[in-house]
């Protein structure tokens, strides 16, 4: 499953730093861990377990910056199955 545009677009929202964050988005469950300045970083989107883990797929961000700090590389990459 690619990440659709609308999804990016959420994740690429500033939220709370150094946390796990969870929503639901169009069915399925998603929980992101984001970095010490509130960018998702880590991704798992599937149906939550009664355990309340995300079973689905598990996906990791790259973000590049240059010197003064701006974003010049911004992907997002599957990593395999969440369970």
């Amino acid at each position: 499953m690619a990440l659709s545009e609308e999804l990016q677009k959420k994740l690429g929202k500033k939220y709370e730093a150094s946390s796990m964050i969870e929503m639901k988005f169009k069915g399925y469950n998603v929980s992101f861990k984001t970095d010490d300045e509130g960018n998702a970083i880590l991704l798992f989107i599937g149906k939550k377990t009664e355990q309340g883990t995300i079973k689905g797929e598990r996906y990791a961000r790259t973000l590049k910056k240059d010197r003064e700090g701006k974003i010049f590389k911004d992907h997002w990459e599957l990593k395999g199955k969440a369970i």
